[in-house]
């Protein structure tokens, strides 16, 4: 995961994150153990349970690093941008990237099935980076770049197409790299948002 992109961790702690992101994402979360995190991690059991508790807590700490490090980088973007519609597209080029550079991250962050496994957490589309990507959306409209209309549907509208290429890019159906798609996907999202 490149926990250091997320939090300044200690070593031991980004290795286990590290670890159980890959299993999680590869063999399921019910399919991975403690010890398998120990095997691939090269950390203590007990160091482990120190740490997080159990896996549980590790799949919990796992997605708040997640979670603060895009908030992280949505932050970035909201700061190096004028518009809503610069915003909007540098997220879905930071999703791109991400999922190019590191596919276990966003499958973890996308479609992973937390709430099986922490069933009080809210579903992934009400996390925070969900709700700061609504929010620019929001932020378009406000400012007449988009057109006025429910704000789930615009955000729904403006990064669904992006969102399915991910997952057609994690599924092996793309050959071609993400990047290579944008422009496109944002046209289509514009088009179908602008106010003008």
């Amino acid at each position: 995961m490149n926990a250091r992109h997320a939090t300044a961790l200690n070593p031991a702690r980004e290795r286990v994150l590290d670890a159980a992101m890959r299993l999680f994402t590869r063999q399921g979360y019910f399919n991975t153990s403690i010890p398998d995190i120990v095997r691939v991690s090269g950390v203590s059991t007990g160091s482990i349970y120190h740490h997080f508790g159990d896996k549980e807590g590790i799949a919990r700490a796992l997605f708040e690093a997640l979670v603060n490090r895009m908030e992280a980088e949505f932050d970035r973007i909201d700061r190096s941008h004028d518009t809503a519609a610069a915003r909007c597209r540098s997220v879905i080029e930071l999703l791109f990237r991400i999922t190019e550079d590191e596919p276990d991250v966003m499958t973890y962050m996308l479609f992973v099935k937390h709430r099986e496994f922490m069933p009080e957490m809210a579903p992934v589309c009400s996390s925070q980076p969900f709700r700061h990507m609504r929010r620019m959306v929001e932020q378009g409209m406000d400012s007449g770049e988009f057109r006025r209309q429910d704000p789930m549907v615009a955000a729904a509208t403006v990064f669904g197409g992006a969102l399915r290429l991910i997952n057609l890019r994690l599924d092996g159906i793309l050959e071609r790299p993400l990047q290579e798609y944008l422009d496109e996907v944002w046209d289509c999202a514009w088009r179908a948002v602008s106010g003008t």
